[in-house]
C-alpha cells in the first residue's frame, strides 16, 4: 500500500488483560495516521480547525485480521482513496514488525465549517493536495 506511514508502540493501558490490543484503541492508532498523513501533506490539523473547518468521521469500517500485542511497535499506513465534494476516503492499514497484516481500516470524513456544523468545500490550498494524491 502506497500512502504515509508513521509508527506508535502499543502501550499497556491499550490492552486487556492478556495483552492483546482492546478494539476501541485501533480508532486513535489510526487517526494518528490521517493527522500525520495531514501533516506530511503540509496541513497542521490544529490549523485547519482555528481556521474553522473539522474534519470528523461520517463511516468507518474495520476489520481485525490479527491481534497486536502489548509492547509491538506497530505500523499505520494511511492512503487517500479518493475525495468528491465536501467528502474524503482514506484507505489505512496496520502491520507489526513482522510485516504481518493485523487491521484494515476504511474511513469517510467530511469538511465541516465549525460555526454552522454544515459541510464544505475544503480551500483551494487542500483540494490541491488531494487532487495530487489520487
Amino acid at each position: 500500500m502506497n500512502g504515509h506511514e508513521v509508527q506508535v508502540r502499543v502501550r499497556y493501558g491499550e490492552t486487556d488483560q492478556m495483552g492483546v490490543v482492546y478494539h476501541g484503541s485501533y480508532v486513535p492508532y489510526f487517526e494518528i495516521g490521517r493527522v500525520e498523513w495531514l501533516r506530511n501533506k503540509g496541513v497542521s490539523y490544529k490549523a485547519l480547525e482555528e481556521s474553522g473547518i473539522a474534519l470528523p468521521i461520517v463511516s468507518m469500517h474495520l476489520n481485525y485480521k490479527k491481534p497486536a500485542r502489548y509492547d509491538d511497535m506497530l505500523t499505520i499506513n494511511t492512503k487517500l482513496k479518493k475525495y468528491s465534494g465536501v467528502k474524503i476516503e482514506f484507505d489505512c492499514e496496520i502491520r507489526n514488525e513482522n510485516e504481518e497484516l493485523l487491521t484494515t481500516a476504511h474511513f469517510i470524513l467530511v469538511f465541516v465549517d465549525i460555526k454552522n456544523g454544515k459541510p464544505i468545500v475544503p480551500p483551494n490550498y487542500i483540494l490541491d493536495i488531494l487532487k495530487a494524491e489520487v
